[in-house]
């Protein structure tokens, strides 16, 4: 999983906190990450149809639907893409004593050990919604940080 993906959703929790669009430069700024790699995870989130942009002075990004309907797989399948973690390239068909193709009707016990794995995990991140994890920073931090990031992220 790559590192926009924690960016990503981090962007998606704090924009939970604001009614107003959001210009990339703050929750960058918010964030203490480059613009412009915040810009990409933005940019795939906005193909997935998760935020929009709001072009204009007051522009920025918000969510495109509530929270709760925003899955934390969501998130990583805008960033990271929906192919599965690990791809079988049938190793058990190579070498001196390979397994002959005919022979290879299913899956070998690797294979479907981990995407057994892949299900699973996805399943975890399917339960988790962006809703759940800003209801998780109140709990962590105290009931007033989100209202402290979204006076943050509005005065600027």
């Amino acid at each position: 999983m790559s590192g926009g993906v924690e960016w990503a959703l981090h962007c998606c929790v704090v924009l939970t906190s604001v009614e107003e669009p959001v210009p990339a430069t703050r929750l960058a700024e918010l964030h203490d990450v480059s613009p412009s790699y915040l810009a990409k995870q933005l940019q795939a989130l906005s193909r997935a149809g998760l935020v929009r942009s709001v072009q204009g002075k007051a522009g920025g990004y918000t969510l495109t639907r509530e929270p709760a309907a925003i899955t934390v797989l969501d998130v990583v399948e805008a960033v990271d893409g929906p192919a599965p973690a690990f791809v079988c390239t049938e190793i058990r068909q190579r070498g001196p004593l390979a397994t002959p193709a005919a022979s290879c009707t299913a899956p070998c016990a690797i294979s479907r050990a981990m995407h057994t794995a892949d299900a699973a995990w996805r399943g975890a991140l399917r339960a988790v919604t962006i809703a759940d994890l800003a209801r998780d920073v109140g709990a962590d931090y105290g009931p007033r940080a989100m209202s402290r990031i979204s006076d943050w992220l509005t005065a600027g």
